[in-house]
């Protein structure tokens, strides 16, 4: 989606959404890979009935990655992809359905965006090339050294992930292949059915899956406890989630890591980009140094919970006081309408309304206001009330001006910051002492309690290395002097230099008379054309209500798009409630190549049969205009081309596909293959109950015989209703089905049937109701009250962090003892209640946590079982008042005076020091504000200390102890539960081992599986 920053607006400001997913990892012995046994329960104490991959967040990273080489071939290409869902598989293992949805057609109105960004990668693309090819020439000229440039035929054009292309035909069938082989052997599929919709099936991936979803739902069979859980990295998931209204879902996606190392794509070496590239000799730790450039770290996933989200909108959304009922759902749904306004894949934003400056909050409260004063809602079943979204820009558009000056404020003071910081850097650049000698000085940067053993080690490595390393550095050295003598390439300024940022603006929105010179610039016309701006606004009404829609009824018009490349401003929006709200019915998608034609720059042309090519590049086409060799990007007050906005002709639908009629005689049979519409595919191996159902049909010819499919059995499968027909690709039981990918293996004997799948289908005029189903068990809450205040943005303390977050010195009044920091995360079963792992045997990691530790000393009575003091590492053990140390955030903090010490929880090892660890994150071992060490299959007892003295009672289940803040610190009862302390000294009162504490909650129970 659009929104640029969204996620990490959302997750910073609901930091308790966010979860690390845990992992196993497959096993190597005797140099035979073990693979992980999905059949066993989920280690996330979740299980999920469904998991949905957007398949093209997948297929891109696997075929260009980022952060590791990418893959020689296509063959490479395809078991990427394979390796990477069998890892979503070990992490989610779903148990009833496997939906696997490609992009196929799009509509319309995603296709202006798509052709932006092919357009935009052909550009970068033939830039790039230029520019390899200009420094390559200016460092051979001045003696470097490079690497022999990279062949020709191995750069790989992203363009072809796109419908219609050889590419995507053949990865339909490598897909087939890899469903086939898992579902014949891997114990962990033997139950599921999966779906696999391909490129052929028009749609954008993650609305195939939402049509199935909400298909499903209008179904009376349809199970409303199903577990849902969706992969994929664009930030409309989120929206598309919510819009289910399913009480279970959850996204898995990708944990973002800025700044990843990358290599120069010139001479493979880190520290510099390519426009810096000097040519140089690589430099080497010694003369035996061999180890190639470190690759990034292998990418960790995490979960976003959606019904934590609900949680944290609930608070934000509430309002008292309405004449009528407050519906949190319907709530819900105006935030996601309001989401639009920042930005998504079929409008512009509105120049008003940015996500970074706090757009949403800015929105809400503009919500409530309309609310309370028309009293009612926005939308409803995805159609909206223009008229209670006219109050809502009405007072928007009162503050746009104040709005536009604010910004520049902010990014003057931006600014001026950056340029202290890089004066500071620039000052600080002198060597703290010459490399040289062996004996070169230390720099002093502390007191001997800042030094590590590492570091002492790595300094005596480096004294004993750089000896023999100094004949081969002077040579370097006399090269490097010897292209040093110029400036250095890519140097944008010198430092006296101020270079004017704003030169390119020609808006100015900060200044009086910006609408009068946004309208002439963008559009070419005078702010007075008053029909002129409500031409633009009915369309971008027209926009929103059409996204609304297709986010919660479907596809409204396959021919719909936003015919501008700006939007217009919130004041403009007047008289807009009796504005039309319908769109053409009956519109069809395009076809796989033509809408390669529409989205495709010529450069890409290579994708297309040869006489549908010609018509991009012969001079006397009808459509040349629509492919432009080079295009103008208005950044539009933006810094970075990307950020811009690329100025090319919308393709009109008419001339193209009349242009078009003529060359359709040309095709191949495999390109008519490759340019046509077709249905979902269903697969199940022998053990599943639909196997039978299915192979009789086939054994009877009904499939073939059905007009045109027939009703699969919904008894069969979970409740899932549709239409299965004969599929073409189907390999009958007990035939082989050959390996399209070369050193995977031939399947012998496949015993999985596949059929077409079409979703159930229901009357053009039906309304599928967005409201949550009868019979739905809305999970337990798991926030606390510091959680929303965290949401606010409220600071606490000195140890407060962020929100009444531990963090700092001592947790302070930060409900929370020092280091750790982070909001309240609890993840066991995404749950306070968790699932399956009492009475499971902890001997194994009990061992593992007391390895290293003087196991004869006796903890005290008043300290947790493993948060003790440690003799055989910090001296004696302090008093029993100072027992239970232990980490930061929740439950715990360390003794800033006293010198206590603790392992903190069962943390396999972690440790909290006195006063040097300020920032004491070993008794977490993910980092996570919950303690993530008891995902080691150790039932522990889930007890709350007393707040004031009259907080929350223990729960006797399975997480950790919170201790809270006041003067007298008494941990709740129950097993092994922990106490707390603030920063001055009133001493420790650990958990009481044999404390009842509350029972459990109302409604307390343990998942299906």
């Amino acid at each position: 989606m659009g929104v640029p920053a969204f996620f990490r607006w959302l997750s910073k400001k609901y930091p308790s959404i966010v979860v690390h997913c845990l992992e196993e990892k497959a096993k190597e012995v005797d140099e035979v890979r073990i693979p992980v046994d999905t059949t066993q329960p989920n280690p996330n104490d979740v299980e999920f009935d469904n998991l949905y991959l957007d398949m093209n967040g997948i297929i891109h990273p696997c075929c260009h990655p980022e952060n590791k080489p990418a893959p020689k071939d296509e063959d490479e290409m395809m078991r990427e992809i394979f390796l990477y869902i069998d890892r979503l598989i070990s992490i989610v293992r779903p148990r009833r359905l496997l939906y696997m949805a490609i992009d196929g057609v799009a509509p319309r109105a995603k296709m202006n965006q798509q052709r932006s960004r092919r357009f935009r990668a052909s550009k970068e693309s033939r830039d790039k090339r230029q520019d390899i090819a200009r420094i390559r020439a200016e460092i051979a000229d001045r003696g470097g050294y490079l690497p022999p440039p990279k062949a020709k035929e191995s750069h790989f054009d992203s363009n072809c992930i796109t419908p219609g292309t050889e590419f995507m035909f053949r990865l339909a069938d490598c897909l087939r292949y890899y469903i086939t082989e898992r579902l014949n052997s891997d114990p962990g599929w033997k139950d599921i059915k999966v779906i696999l919709s391909d490129a052929n099936t028009p749609g954008e991936g993650e609305h195939k899956i939402m049509d199935y979803i909400r298909k499903q739902r209008a179904n009376p069979d349809h199970d409303p406890n199903t577990h849902h859980c969706m992969c994929g990295a664009d930030a409309d998931l989120i929206m598309l989630g919510l819009a289910t209204h399913e009480v279970n879902f959850t996204i898995i996606r990708e944990e973002f890591k800025p700044n990843q190392r990358r290599a120069c794509e010139l001479c493979n070496q880190e520290g510099h980009e390519m426009k810096e590239c000097q040519g140089l000799p690589k430099e080497r730790a010694n003369e035996l140094d061999t180890i190639p450039v470190p690759q990034g770290a292998e990418t960790e996933f995490i979960f976003l919970r959606l019904n934590i989200l609900k949680e944290y909108l609930e608070k934000e959304l509430w309002m008292t006081g309405l004449p009528f009922t407050f519906d949190l759902e319907r709530a819900i749904d105006d935030w996601v309408f309001m989401c639009f306004f920042v930005g998504n894949d079929f409008l512009p934003h509105l120049p008003s309304l940015e996500i970074r400056e706090g757009a949403i909050d800015r929105l809400i409260r503009l919500y409530k206001k309309a609310v309370y004063k028309t009293k009612g809602y926005l939308t409803e079943n995805g159609v909206v009330n223009l008229e209670r979204v006219q109050l809502m820009m009405t007072d928007l558009g009162e503050a746009e001006d104040e709005i536009f000056k604010k910004r520049r404020t902010t990014e003057l003071g931006f600014r001026q910051r950056n340029k202290e910081r890089n004066k500071r850097q620039r000052s600080s650049n002198a060597p703290a002492f010459v490399p040289g000698g062996v004996l070169a000085p230390t720099p002093i940067t502390g007191g001997p309690s800042s030094s590590s053993a590492q570091q002492i080690l790595d300094q005596r490595r480096d004294a004993r290395t750089s000896s023999r390393d100094n004949a081969n550095q002077s040579a370097a050295d006399a090269m490097r002097a010897s292209f040093k003598g110029g400036e250095q390439r890519g140097t944008k300024r010198g430092r006296g230099e101020e270079e004017d940022e704003d030169k390119d603006d020609t808006v100015r929105l900060w200044e009086d008379g910006w609408k009068e010179r946004y309208y002439r610039n963008k559009f070419d016309v005078p702010s007075s054309d008053h029909d002129f701006r409500a031409k633009v606004v009915a369309c971008y009404v027209e926009g929103l209500c059409w996204v609304l829609r297709y986010y919660y009824q479907g596809c409204a018009s396959w021919k719909w798009y936003f015919p501008y490349h700006y939007a217009p401003f919130a004041s403009d929006f007047l008289d807009i409630k009796d504005l039309p709200n319908d769109f053409e019915k009956g519109t069809e998608p395009f076809h796989p190549l033509e809408q390669l034609m529409s989205v495709f720059p010529a450069a890409s042309g290579n994708f297309l049969p040869d006489s549908w090519r010609e018509k991009m590049v012969d001079i006397d086409s009808p459509i040349i205009d629509l492919y432009p060799d080079d295009f103008q990007i208005d950044l539009n007050g933006k810094k970075y081309a990307w950020q811009g906005v690329a100025l090319l002709p919308f393709v009109d639908e008419h001339r193209l596909l009349t242009t078009l009629a003529g060359v359709y005689d040309n095709l191949t049979p495999i390109e008519k293959k490759r340019n046509s519409n077709g249905p979902d595919r269903l697969f199940v191996g022998k053990h599943h109950p639909l196997y039978n159902f299915i192979r009789e049909l086939y054994e009877t010819n009904s499939l073939e015989q059905a007009e045109p499919d027939t009703d699969m059995c919904p008894s069969l499968a979970h409740g899932v209703r549709g239409k299965i027909g004969n599929d073409e690709f189907v390999t009958l039981p007990g035939r082989p089905h050959k390996s399209p990918v070369p050193l995977l293996r031939d399947i012998p004997e496949s015993y999985v049937l596949g059929v077409t799948f079409r979703d159930p289908s229901y009357p053009a005029d039906f309304i599928f109701e967005a409201k949550r189903l009868p019979g739905a068990k809305v999970p337990d809450k798991v926030l606390k009250p510091e959680d929303f205040l965290n949401a606010n943005g409220y600071r606490g303390g000195r140890g407060g962090g962020r929100g009444y977050r531990g963090g700092g010195r001592g947790g302070g009044r930060g409900f929370g003892g020092g280091g750790g920091g982070g909001g309240y995360r609890p993840q066991l079963g995404f749950q306070r209640n968790s699932g399956y792992r009492d009475g499971v045997d902890t001997s194994a990691a009990q061992r593992m946590i007391r390895h290293g530790f003087d196991t004869s000393y006796v903890p005290t009575r008043h300290g947790a079982n493993q948060g003790r003091n440690d003799q055989s590492i910090l001296g004696p053990a302090p008093p029993a008042h100072h027992g239970g140390g232990g980490g930061g955030g929740y439950g715990g903090g360390y003794n800033q005076r006293q010198g206590g010490y603790g392992q903190g929880g069962y943390n396999q090892g972690g440790q909290s020091y006195n006063r040097n660890q300020q920032s004491n994150l070993g008794w977490n071992r993910n980092q996570q504000s919950q303690g993530q060490a008891y995902h080691q299959n150790q039932p522990r007892s889930h007890s709350y200390g007393a707040h004031n003295n009259q907080g929350y009672g223990g729960y006797n289940q399975q997480q950790q102890g919170y201790g809270g803040q006041s003067q007298q610190r008494q941990g709740g009862g129950g097993g092994n539960s922990y106490g707390n302390r603030d920063n001055r000294n009133q001493g420790w009162q650990g958990g009481n081992q044999g404390g009842g504490g509350y029972p459990k909650p109302p409604g307390h129970s343990q998942r299906r599986y």
